[in-house]
């Protein structure tokens, strides 16, 4: 769905930017992750699998492209 959207950032910024750009934004979607897992007293394993799951839904969407 994206991966268009996403192969024309990557022409348009460069792809060590953009390597940089999509690595910055894994991390602040990982920590978001995690923040709330605190906040919410949910366990290691299950704050791992959402993890797994954006990063699935990701690639389903085309945003790792």
């Amino acid at each position: 769905m994206f991966a268009p959207i996403v192969v024309l950032l990557r022409q348009w910024v460069g792809e060590p930017q953009f390597v940089r750009l999509r690595g910055k934004a894994i991390a602040l979607h990982a920590q978001a992750i995690t923040n709330f897992c605190e906040r919410f007293g949910i366990d290691r394993t299950q704050r791992q699998n959402w993890i797994r799951l954006a990063r699935d839904n990701g690639k389903k969407l085309g945003l790792l492209a």
